[in-house]
């Protein structure tokens, strides 16, 4: 699949969380987000030798979190492009891909 591809149907994922208020959003994730119980397994993931650790945070922490397409929503419309870490199980050059692929979808590019 072309990277365009990719991103674009990340995007596309996230549409029927349009309507949802933000503090719905940020109440689910706080409540049900995978990332909240980290501390219940505070070894980060090994990332020696690796040109990308982001996702490798991603893979581990937010693997069968059932609030991944919330969590990147919610991302989206509070921080855009400009965010750093880890959220809705995208490392930051994914989610950068991935912000603009959403927001062309949104409002057709405009920021």
């Amino acid at each position: 699949m072309p990277e365009d591809d990719f991103y674009g149907s990340i995007a596309a994922r996230l549409d029927y969380l349009e309507a949802v208020p933000p503090g719905v959003l940020s109440d689910l994730v706080t409540r049900d987000g995978a990332c909240m119980w980290v501390t219940a397994h505070p070894a980060e993931p090994d990332s020696a030798g690796s040109g990308f650790p982001d996702r490798e945070a991603a893979a581990h922490i937010c693997a069968g979190c059932g609030v991944r397409d919330a969590c990147l929503e919610l991302e989206f419309r509070t921080e855009g492009f400009d965010t750093l870490g880890v959220w809705g199980a995208l490392a930051e050059d994914d989610r950068r891909a991935a912000y603009l692929a959403w927001r062309e979808r949104r409002n057709g590019g405009r920021s």
